[in-house]
């Protein structure tokens, strides 16, 4: 994740780091919790396959046509939630497919928020309805983020594969303004929506969002399936990077946060930015970037949990290859800690140890080589280069 606003404005982020680095991740403020050195990790849980969209990037395939007779009951999620909490889990993202279309959801999240677990949710968010926004900031939830793929309905609603999507999305931000949701808008930036990304920024304003999250398309589900048809290039990277650097720059860091996911190596053009431009914050960025000691943060600062209760690396390492272990064979908290884990051992392994470019590269130790996963859809090979950097070397 490259945090673009709390990096610009580093001082201010690297004392707040600093006072809380021996504390309880569970009493650590989200903003920070990227920049704790700890394997304790953020876990994204995709509580359903079930979805009321059918997108052509999903990682997961869900749609309306998902099964849902293998999904962890209410009984066996609530008990995982106790472990993630003894487990000192900070974060739990709940995710689907569309999470609200899971009916325990209230429960679940009231669980996690009384276990000291913050909460946050994805989502579609068409199906936010004033009644499902106060249930959402009722139980606990801190934080919504809601994808929009277009600035209008025709991009949006041809990417989600539905005609009404986008109008629905806008009125899910109203409906949690009104219920006092804080909300972030996601994009996932291809080739059918790179010239509506300004566009989008503003929108992201009139919404009253408080995070502007841009997602690069990972290989993974079907979109390992669009993925050569949509995905950018590195002169629309450095477009984009360059944009989002500009807006940020022009933006009361209280109103709105820039950042990027899916693209460790982003981070180096965010210091080259702020190095050219004298920026006083730039010693304050480096000290940030190199806190997360470089790179892909599946297996390490992140995890998935799927619905049938399947652990991963992240949420776009879903394949056989990277099952990490089930939750109900054993309990997250030893499926984690197992040092002998072949998975985990692979995605923790040190950056030295990668190949090719990424292994040359006098950047590495600051992006430690890029995303994993799109390094192993290319060849097979989880050390390999990650083929969507855009670093000159």
């Amino acid at each position: 994740m490259n945090r673009i606003t709390q990096c610009m404005h580093g001082r201010g982020t690297v004392s707040g780091v600093m006072r809380h680095q021996n504390r309880p991740l569970t009493e650590v403020p989200g903003k920070y919790l990227a920049f704790m050195q700890d394997y304790r990790p953020v876990v994204f849980w995709n509580l359903t396959d079930r979805c009321n969209l059918g997108c052509a990037h999903c990682y997961s395939r869900s749609g309306p046509g998902s099964m849902t007779d293998e999904e962890l009951s209410t009984k066996e999620a609530l008990a995982l939630i106790d472990d993630l909490a003894a487990a000192g889990v900070p974060l739990i993202l709940f995710s689907g497919g569309e999470p609200l279309l899971r009916e325990d959801l209230p429960e679940l999240a009231r669980a996690a928020a009384e276990s000291g677990i913050k909460t946050a949710l994805s989502t579609n968010g068409t199906l936010i309805t004033p009644d499902a926004a106060r249930m959402i900031k009722d139980s606990g939830i801190g934080y919504a983020g809601i994808s929009l793929d277009g600035a209008g309905p025709e991009t949006h609603d041809a990417f989600r594969g539905t005609r009404g999507a986008f109008a629905k999305a806008v009125e899910g931000f109203a409906r949690c303004r009104e219920a006092g949701l804080r909300t972030g808008l996601r994009v996932t930036l291809t080739r059918e929506n790179m010239g509506e990304l300004e566009a989008l920024i503003d929108l992201a304003g009139t919404l009253g969002a408080s995070r502007f999250c841009l997602y690069w398309l990972v290989p993974s589900g079907r979109g390992g399936e669009a993925y050569d048809r949509l995905q950018v290039g590195p002169k629309e990277v450095d477009e984009a990077l360059t944009l989002l650097y500009r807006r940020a720059s022009e933006t009361d860091p209280g109103a709105m946060e820039f950042l990027t996911v899916d693209a460790p190596q982003d981070c180096i053009h965010l210091l080259r930015a702020m190095e050219r431009d004298g920026s006083p914050d730039a010693a304050g960025a480096e000290a940030l970037v190199r806190s997360l000691n470089g790179g892909c943060s599946a297996g390490k600062r992140v995890a998935n949990i799927d619905p049938k209760g399947n652990v991963y690396p992240c949420q776009f390492a879903r394949s056989p290859e990277f099952l990490v272990g089930n939750v109900r064979d054993q309990l997250f908290s030893r499926i984690w800690q197992d040092a002998e884990n072949p998975v985990l051992t692979r995605f923790r392994a040190e950056p030295r140890d990668l190949s090719g470019k990424c292994g040359r590269c006098g950047s590495r130790d600051l992006c430690g080589g890029g995303c994993r996963v799109r390094a192993y859809a290319a060849g097979g090979d989880l050390a390999a280069e990650d083929p969507f950097c855009f670093v000159e070397r």
